[in-house]
Protein backbone atom coordinates (compact mmCIF):
# COMPACT_ATOMS: atom_id res chain seq x y z
CA UNK A 1 0.00 0.00 0.00
CA UNK A 2 2.65 2.11 -1.24
CA UNK A 3 2.04 6.19 -0.93
CA UNK A 4 -1.12 5.88 0.87
CA UNK A 5 -2.47 6.56 4.44
CA UNK A 6 -3.04 3.56 6.83
CA UNK A 7 -6.19 4.52 7.70
CA UNK A 8 -7.43 4.53 4.33
CA UNK A 9 -8.22 8.49 3.28
CA UNK A 10 -6.32 11.48 3.31
CA UNK A 11 -7.00 15.42 4.79
CA UNK A 12 -6.32 18.51 3.60
CA UNK A 13 -4.04 20.27 5.94
CA UNK A 14 -5.74 23.49 8.22
CA UNK A 15 -4.21 26.43 8.93
CA UNK A 16 -2.79 24.99 11.91
CA UNK A 17 1.30 24.60 12.36
CA UNK A 18 2.35 21.54 11.59
CA UNK A 19 5.82 19.07 11.30
CA UNK A 20 6.28 15.98 9.75
CA UNK A 21 8.82 13.28 10.03
CA UNK A 22 10.02 9.54 8.24
CA UNK A 23 10.13 7.39 10.81
CA UNK A 24 13.69 5.77 11.17
CA UNK A 25 14.84 2.70 13.50
CA UNK A 26 15.32 4.78 16.84
CA UNK A 27 12.03 6.00 16.37
CA UNK A 28 11.07 2.30 16.44
CA UNK A 29 12.16 -0.49 17.70
CA UNK A 30 14.01 -1.24 20.13
CA UNK A 31 14.08 2.06 21.92
CA UNK A 32 11.08 4.07 20.45
CA UNK A 33 11.97 7.94 21.03
CA UNK A 34 10.55 10.35 18.64
CA UNK A 35 11.93 13.46 19.23
CA UNK A 36 10.21 16.60 18.16
CA UNK A 37 11.87 17.85 14.92
CA UNK A 38 13.67 21.35 15.43
CA UNK A 39 11.07 23.83 13.67
CA UNK A 40 8.36 22.33 16.03
CA UNK A 41 10.14 22.70 19.19
CA UNK A 42 9.78 26.67 19.36
CA UNK A 43 6.10 26.13 19.36
CA UNK A 44 5.66 24.13 22.02
CA UNK A 45 6.17 24.85 25.99
CA UNK A 46 9.36 23.82 27.69
CA UNK A 47 7.61 21.93 30.19
CA UNK A 48 6.63 18.47 30.93
CA UNK A 49 2.75 18.36 29.49
CA UNK A 50 0.17 16.06 28.95
CA UNK A 51 -0.34 15.03 24.62
CA UNK A 52 -3.42 13.85 23.15
CA UNK A 53 -2.31 12.48 19.55
CA UNK A 54 -5.56 11.74 17.54
CA UNK A 55 -5.85 9.14 15.24
CA UNK A 56 -8.45 6.99 13.39
CA UNK A 57 -10.66 9.18 15.56
CA UNK A 58 -8.94 7.83 18.49
CA UNK A 59 -7.04 9.17 21.27
CA UNK A 60 -4.20 8.93 22.28
CA UNK A 61 -2.71 9.84 25.81
CA UNK A 62 1.22 10.77 26.18
CA UNK A 63 3.77 12.79 27.70
CA UNK A 64 5.60 15.59 26.32
CA UNK A 65 8.79 16.02 27.87
CA UNK A 66 10.00 19.97 26.79
CA UNK A 67 11.41 20.07 29.88
CA UNK A 68 14.66 17.56 28.60
CA UNK A 69 17.92 18.44 26.47
CA UNK A 70 15.97 15.70 23.67
CA UNK A 71 12.31 17.33 23.81
CA UNK A 72 10.15 14.19 23.08
CA UNK A 73 7.31 12.16 23.73
CA UNK A 74 7.31 9.61 26.68
CA UNK A 75 8.94 6.11 25.20
CA UNK A 76 6.34 3.80 26.65
CA UNK A 77 3.13 5.60 25.05
CA UNK A 78 5.00 6.44 21.61
CA UNK A 79 5.74 2.24 21.93
CA UNK A 80 2.22 1.72 22.55
CA UNK A 81 0.98 4.59 19.61
CA UNK A 82 3.71 2.98 17.03
CA UNK A 83 3.04 -0.77 17.48
CA UNK A 84 -0.63 -0.90 17.90
CA UNK A 85 -0.71 1.09 14.65
CA UNK A 86 1.49 -0.84 12.84
CA UNK A 87 4.01 1.84 12.16
CA UNK A 88 7.53 0.94 10.64
CA UNK A 89 10.89 2.46 9.04
CA UNK A 90 9.79 4.89 6.58
CA UNK A 91 6.27 5.34 7.14
CA UNK A 92 5.58 8.93 7.03
CA UNK A 93 4.03 10.99 10.50
CA UNK A 94 1.97 14.38 9.65
CA UNK A 95 1.52 15.91 13.03
CA UNK A 96 -0.97 18.88 12.75
CA UNK A 97 -0.96 21.03 16.30
CA UNK A 98 -4.59 21.61 17.17
CA UNK A 99 -4.07 22.78 20.96
CA UNK A 100 -1.15 23.92 22.38
CA UNK A 101 -0.43 25.07 26.26
CA UNK A 102 1.41 24.53 29.05
CA UNK A 103 -1.71 22.33 30.13
CA UNK A 104 -2.11 20.19 27.45
CA UNK A 105 -0.97 19.73 23.57
CA UNK A 106 -3.27 18.03 21.22
CA UNK A 107 -2.06 17.25 17.58
CA UNK A 108 -3.98 15.32 14.90
CA UNK A 109 -1.40 12.92 13.22
CA UNK A 110 -1.64 11.01 9.61
CA UNK A 111 0.51 8.12 8.96
CA UNK A 112 1.83 7.64 5.32
CA UNK A 113 2.83 3.77 4.46
CA UNK A 114 6.33 3.83 3.34
CA UNK A 115 6.50 7.02 1.60
CA UNK A 116 5.11 10.88 1.41
CA UNK A 117 3.10 11.74 -1.34
CA UNK A 118 4.19 13.82 -4.29
CA UNK A 119 2.25 16.50 -2.93
CA UNK A 120 3.83 16.81 0.89
CA UNK A 121 7.19 16.30 -0.87
CA UNK A 122 7.31 19.60 -2.55
CA UNK A 123 6.53 21.16 0.94
CA UNK A 124 9.68 19.60 2.14
CA UNK A 125 11.73 21.15 -0.51
CA UNK A 126 10.55 24.08 0.39
CA UNK A 127 8.06 24.64 -2.97
CA UNK A 128 4.93 26.47 -1.75
CA UNK A 129 1.69 26.08 -2.88
CA UNK A 130 -1.36 28.30 -3.97
CA UNK A 131 -4.17 26.16 -3.07
CA UNK A 132 -4.24 23.64 -0.42
CA UNK A 133 -3.19 20.27 -0.39
CA UNK A 134 -6.34 17.87 -1.66
CA UNK A 135 -5.85 13.76 -1.95
CA UNK A 136 -8.13 11.71 -3.91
Amino acid sequence: MSGMMKEGKFWCLSDKPYCHCILSACQLKPRFQMPIPNKFRSMLPSALVPVILIYQNKNWNMLYYGDRALKRFDSTSWRDFAVKNNLMVGDGCVFELLECSSKLIKMRVQILSGEVPYELLKRVSGESFETPIIFD
